[in-house]
């Protein structure tokens, strides 16, 4: 194991990463960040290349009356998806009226936080788009994965996972659910996420929202090629 942070903090992760997607910038593609960490690393990334950036909320599905144990999830989007792990739900016997019922409430979970970001502004269509997934690390993998499944059927062109910190094995399974994986740092034994950075305070939803705000400012690729000068 790393004896010391690799991060700065998870802007510098994002920096980082970026310098590693450079080969993407001439796609247009959509960054995507898991909020609330996800969101410092992925405006990083989507300022270096000029990038459109969202959210993409990610809800649990809980077995009922146990709600702790997920059976899928709720992927956010133009197209909202419902990612489950049908073996699972068939096993407890679980209902489609149940899942429709839990997946609705869920929706509406993700609209009250997506209002909270960015008011009345609807997901980014993926369709056709080279899409990047940001997150600033990853532990098992079950949240990535509900994302990556529910993008995919999103009808995107090329699905890309982007992350500063995993360990190997999850990116391992993980590696199916996409087309391109970079990781900076797939260090081992892997221990918790925050160990790699040397700030790993808790993204505030003031933060959220300030970057957001930022990232729509911020000059899109096909802008800086029609003659502006780029932000690096």
């Amino acid at each position: 194991m790393f004896g010391r942070s690799i991060f700065q903090d998870r802007h510098d992760a994002g920096r980082k990463l970026a310098a590693a997607l450079g080969a993407f910038r001439a796609c247009d593609p959509l960054v995507l960040a898991l909020p609330r960490g996800g969101v410092p690393v992925a405006f990083e990334v989507a300022e270096v290349l000029g990038a459109e950036l969202d959210l993409l909320f990610v809800r649990k599905i809980g077995a009922p009356g146990h709600e702790e144990f997920g059976i899928g999830a709720v992927v956010d989007g133009a197209e909202p998806q419902i990612v489950l792990n049908e073996d699972t739900a068939r096993q407890l016997g679980i209902s489609d009226d149940y899942v429709r019922a839990e997946a609705t409430r869920q929706l509406y979970e993700i609209e009250r936080r997506r209002r909270a970001y960015v008011g009345g502004r609807e997901p980014v269509a993926m369709g056709g788009r080279t899409v990047i997934i940001v997150d600033d690390g990853i532990a098992t993998g079950g949240t990535m994965k509900a994302a990556l499944k529910g993008a995919r059927r999103n009808h995107v062109a090329r699905l890309v996972l982007a992350v500063p910190v995993a360990p190997a094995d999850a990116l391992i399974e993980l590696r199916a659910d996409c087309d391109d994986i970079v990781c900076l740092a797939t260090p081992e034994p892997f221990g918790a996420v925050g160990f790699y950075y040397g700030d790993f305070t808790q993204t505030r939803d003031e933060e959220v929202v300030r970057l957001l705000a930022s990232a729509a400012a911020l000059p899109r690729r096909h802008e800086t090629d029609a003659g502006s000068t780029p932000r690096y």
